[in-house]
């Protein structure tokens, strides 16, 4: 069996792969400032970026649901993977080549079973390439060329053919060292009467690619009219592949869909296709299922939620279409960008009017049209007879609750105005005041809806253990911020994180009781263990790495590198800053001392030993003498 990567490929792999490179394929990045860079967390839900980046220091963290560490822990954290799994994953990357002790070089079988799963993905996404160009596959590319798709649209975005035999792919990836139990739990082979057989036989093949661009899933046209299956068969749910979690043409758009702050939701993979070619290069779709919280989620980070910000929904005119476009009303107010829908003249999806009536059709198909809540409402109010009065107090009643979950209090009573004519109600003021009604409701129910969550209680009253291994759950106990004493210490241990070439050699004399919170002194002495702040003037990768291995516990790992990311409180960061927090933490420290000496030398009395009581004097008179000259001297004096 295969050993541990070896530890300085680990490092190299550290080093060779930007933490914000990694970041940004999954969420939008912009400038927090002090040359960290911030987004919407990917880990939790949230309304303002918390999440944050340092470059320069390889970690990230969130202010928000505390989660943090270096480019491996965020691999692992967000795509599920083992250490292994991550280090193998971005050696990948970066052309490097691992090294495993007590094993040599690390067999393929023996890999983790995610990674086995991309590379059978990648492999057979190549496989079905390659077999586009074989003379049965004929009827896959006049599928192509009908739409208006030649061969250098296939190739780029890895359109294939999976050939019609019963097991081509199965014994092509056999061949490529995979075993039956790993082609099975894959999805590109299914049990048979004698063994594994392809799941895809004799269809066009588009790969679905995750955020970060790796292949875990493939979508299957039909072509022969003897295939019996459904027109368009997936991928089954896989340890990789879950369909409500996944966008097709995702690794392609998210660049254009954060610089553009737009987003066009299509409804099938000729329809991505379509639009890229068009020009509109923002165009994803979902796979085999509708528009959901979990793909509202992926496009909110590449949005960075902001109020600009544009999500077009194209679907067909049909009833299905409609239902569709009903169904992604219902999320549209998780999303803080506008969102509109268009339907194309004629019924016609992407595709087809690019074929009818060109590129430009296309392009101005998704320029905002119809925003999707009126397009909401204007299907329901068409069901009612709006010549009646019942007709229109009916169509009110179902159509005022949707304009009542419009979260923008101006929007809403525009929206309340614009229904009022669409019901061809004259009084204004009784529609508006009714939908007023309903969100003050709905606001009430929520005020009286349920407890806090128990993770987010626990967060608020269970303290974390700093000495002893952390249990699961909360990451660390409230720090009084508010408290001048504290906000000093963190400062100053941000600068021994992040700036030590200011505080050294002076912060490496310093001992963990001049750190009141207990966090604080938790990190001071994983500081220490990893050779003090000294270490981080020759490498600050390195010295945060080890200052982050030195920590006893995660809770104390995870305030190394919240301490690592933070901006700092002062507007310049020099040493005349840097000096005034050592002079702060240390003049507090002796100040408490000067108190505990006093208090002794109260109990001790006059009685007391005289050589003991005269020790006990001088050490008040000196922490007396070094406390003035802290506060007329400074850093100077330490």
């Amino acid at each position: 069996m295969a050993g541990r990567i070896n530890d300085d490929d680990v490092k190299a792999v550290r080093d060779a792969v930007p933490i914000d490179a990694v970041v940004s394929d999954y969420l939008q990045l912009r400038s927090a400032g002090g040359g960290n860079l911030k987004g919407l967390c990917p880990f939790h839900d949230e309304k303002s970026p918390s999440f944050q980046v340092s470059p320069s220091k390889g970690l990230f963290h969130c202010f928000g649901c505390q989660e943090g560490g270096d480019t491996i822990a965020f691999v692992m954290k967000i795509d599920h993977l083992s250490f292994s799994e991550t280090v193998e994953r971005l050696a990948a990357k970066a052309g490097i080549t691992l090294r495993y002790e007590e094993g040599g070089y690390n067999p393929a079988s023996q890999r983790g079973e995610r990674t086995r799963l991309v590379e059978a993905h990648k492999i057979a996404a190549e496989f079905y390439v390659e077999q586009l160009s074989g003379p049965e596959a004929e009827t896959g590319r006049k599928f192509l060329a009908e739409r208006g798709f030649d061969q250098a649209a296939a190739e780029h975005f890895g359109v294939g053919y999976s050939p019609v035999g019963w097991d081509h792919l199965t014994r092509f990836l056999r061949g490529k060292g995979f075993t039956d139990k790993e082609l099975l739990l894959s999805g590109l082979s299914q049990d048979g009467r004698r063994g594994p057989i392809d799941r895809f036989r004799g269809r066009l093949m588009w790969p679905i690619r995750d955020i970060s661009g790796e292949v875990v899933g493939f979508g299957a046209r039909k072509l022969r009219e003897d295939d019996n299956g459904p027109k368009y068969l997936n991928t089954p749910e896989t340890s990789i592949y879950k369909k409500s979690q996944v966008l097709y043409g995702v690794d392609l758009a998210k660049k254009d869909i954060a610089k553009a702050s737009r987003a066009v939701v299509v409804e099938g993979y000729t329809d991505v296709m379509a639009c890229h070619l068009a020009g509109v290069t923002t165009a994803i779709a979902t796979c085999g299922t509708a528009f959901g919280g979990d793909h509202i989620k992926i496009l909110r980070r590449l949005l960075m939620d902001n109020g600009s910000a544009r999500v077009i929904f194209t679907f067909d005119g049909d009833a299905a279409g409609q239902k569709a476009a009903l169904r992604a009303f219902e999320d549209d107010q998780k999303f803080a960008a506008e969102t509109y829908i268009a339907i194309a003249p004629d019924g016609m999806d992407p595709c087809e009017l690019r074929l009818a009536k060109g590129d430009e059709a296309v392009q101005d198909l998704v320029q905002p049209r119809t925003p999707l809540f009126e397009f909401a409402i204007r299907q329901i109010v068409s069901r009612y007879d709006l010549e009646t009065p019942a007709g229109r107090a009916a169509a009110l009643d179902e159509a005022a609750p949707i304009v009542a979950r419009i979260k923008n209090g101006s929007s809403q009573h525009e929206v309340a105005v614009q229904l009022a004519g669409i019901l061809g109600i004259l009084d204004t003021q009784f529609v508006v005041k009714r939908v007023a009604q309903m969100a003050r409701w709905a606001r009430d129910r929520g005020g009286r809806g349920p407890a806090p969550a128990p993770e987010r209680r626990s967060q608020q009253s269970q303290p974390q253990s700093y000495g002893a291994p952390a249990p699961q759950g909360p990451t660390g106990p409230a720090l009084n911020l508010r408290s001048p004493a504290h906000r000093t210490e963190r400062e100053l241990l941000k600068l021994a994180l992040q700036r030590p070439e200011l505080v050294s050699p002076a912060f490496d004399a310093y001992g963990e009781d001049e750190f009141t919170a207990p966090p604080y002194a938790a990190v001071r002495r994983a500081i220490e263990d990893a050779g003090g702040a000294e270490q981080g003037l020759e490498s600050a990768p390195e010295y945060l790495a080890r200052v982050r291995e030195a920590a006893p516990n995660d809770a104390v790992r995870a305030m190394v590198t919240e301490l690592a990311v933070e901006v700092f409180h002062g507007k310049t960061i020099d040493e005349v800053y840097a000096g005034q927090q050592l002079v702060q933490v240390r003049l507090r420290a002796v100040d408490r001392r000067v108190r505990d000496v006093t208090g002794t030398l109260t109990r001790l009395g006059t009685q007391s030993d005289p050589d003991h009581y005269a020790a006990v004097q001088k050490e008040l008179w000196v922490l007396q003498q070094y406390g003035q000259s802290l506060r007329n001297d400074g850093a100077a004096a330490l």
